[in-house]
């Protein structure tokens, strides 16, 4: 069982965010959010470890003063160029004539072998999911377990980071004075605080746009089946608003955040006018060019996403197409995306129960100021998650034991043949 306590820190490319819960047998009795404007990274990838430091000391000194916990570890989010996703398949046979009862222990070895032959000297697998297993002639099995068979066959989804990318993770982590426990994708993490049991069937998509990655994972029934990394995000608006307007970045993020909005420009009169400050002096901005550039780069931004969505799945069969990141709150941003779609689009919310439980006493979750603090938030569920498994780590665990095993195999040979 968890100790006391779990952190989680969000390593974004515009904002570090850290969560520290308070664990009561086993619930989240109390939660507390810090966040930090980022520093030394890109897309996912370190660029500065000395600014990163720097900036993840400053945030974890706020929220050890905030929260009063003693923290020594986290669980922390990876994202980015530097994530690979692929696919690995495994057979095993299971008898040398006739059928037997395939037990959890099949189930280990053959995602094992699965597992190993997906790997890379050069990655390491942070999530490994079992899409679907066969037997026999019969695919898209979901859970073998109990069923007769003389193979068993897997289809093993593996999410896997750069070692070199882990270590230097790891490494600013630490250099900030705490251990890092486990990693784990950024959408994976959000969509374990947002999916609750109304997205257990149907096909289900959740789309996280961030400043410069944006995820899309798709759900099948509950299960994860497939993930895509987007390299666009809301810092294409930014960037497409300084470099059309003439301003620093400074200025045009301001800008977007204050006065953007998207569609429906051309009701905008010619003559009004914005007035940002430049050097001390105030510059006006034609409200309907600023209006424009970012209709046009948000529609961009829209067909890119139906174009990887669309890769993977057919629209018309979406149940649910949710999507997360503080840029499509711009005003216009979600009816843009259902436009380019053709479905309805829906915006995050916390669906985690432990998470909604909270929600009403924290000033921070209110409005949608919880959508800054979703994945820490998440990794917080996804931390959880690991810690209560003692089904199926339990029965694993006792494989190892030597009696244990001698026992569960003398069972099997016992189904084989009789």
């Amino acid at each position: 069982m968890i100790n006391n306590y779990i952190c989680a820190l969000d390593i974004g490319s515009s904002k570090l965010v850290a969560a520290a819960a308070l664990i009561k047998k086993g619930r989240i009795a109390q939660i507390f959010l810090e966040s930090e404007p980022s520093r030394g990274i890109r897309e996912g990838v370190i660029v500065d470890s000395v600014e990163l430091v720097s900036a993840l000391s400053r945030l974890m000194r706020k929220l050890r003063g905030t929260s009063g916990l003693k923290i020594k570890s986290v669980f922390a989010n990876v994202s980015g160029q530097d994530i690979v996703t692929k696919h690995s398949y495994s057979v095993i046979p299971l008898a040398e004539r006739g059928n037997k009862v395939i037990s959890i222990f099949d189930m280990e070895k053959v995602n094992d072998q699965a597992r190993i032959l997906g790997s890379s000297l050069e990655e390491e697998i942070i999530h490994q999911i079992p899409f679907a297993y066969g037997i026999d002639s019969k695919k898209d099995i979901v859970n073998p377990l109990g069923l007769y068979s003389h193979r068993l066959e897997v289809d093993l989804f593996l999410v896997c980071a750069k070692i070199s990318s882990l270590q230097a993770l790891n490494r600013l982590v630490h250099q900030s004075g705490y251990d890092l426990k486990e990693v784990f994708l950024s959408g994976i993490a959000s969509s374990c605080a947002v999916f609750n049991q109304d997205f257990k069937t149907g096909v289900n998509v959740f789309c996280d746009i961030g400043s410069d990655i944006s995820e899309l994972l798709i759900f099948k029934d509950g299960a994860l089946k497939d993930i895509r990394l987007l390299r666009l995000g809301g810092d294409m608006l930014t960037q497409e608003l300084s470099r059309s307007l003439n301003i620093s970045l400074e200025l045009a993020e301001d800008l977007k955040r204050t006065h953007a909005a998207v569609g429906n420009y051309e009701d905008i009169e010619e003559d009004k006018e914005i007035l940002i400050k430049k050097d001390n002096l105030y510059k006006p901005i034609k409200q309907k060019l600023a209006a424009q550039i970012t209709t046009d780069k948000t529609k961009a931004i829209c067909e890119m996403i139906k174009v990887e969505a669309g890769k993977s799945l057919s629209l018309n069969e979406v149940s649910n197409f949710v999507v997360a990141g503080r840029s499509v709150l711009l005003e216009g941003f979600l009816e843009m995306l259902e436009s380019t779609l053709g479905i309805p689009v829906k915006l995050a919310k916390l669906g985690h129960p432990q998470l909604l439980s909270l929600a009403g006493s924290n000033e921070l979750l209110s409005g949608h100021k919880y959508l800054t603090y979703l994945t820490a938030l998440g990794l917080i569920c996804q931390a959880l998650r690991v810690e209560e498994l003692p089904q199926f780590s339990a029965v694993v665990e006792s494989s190892r034991n030597p009696v244990s095993r001698l026992i569960s195999r003398a069972k099997e040979v016992y189904q084989e043949y009789f």
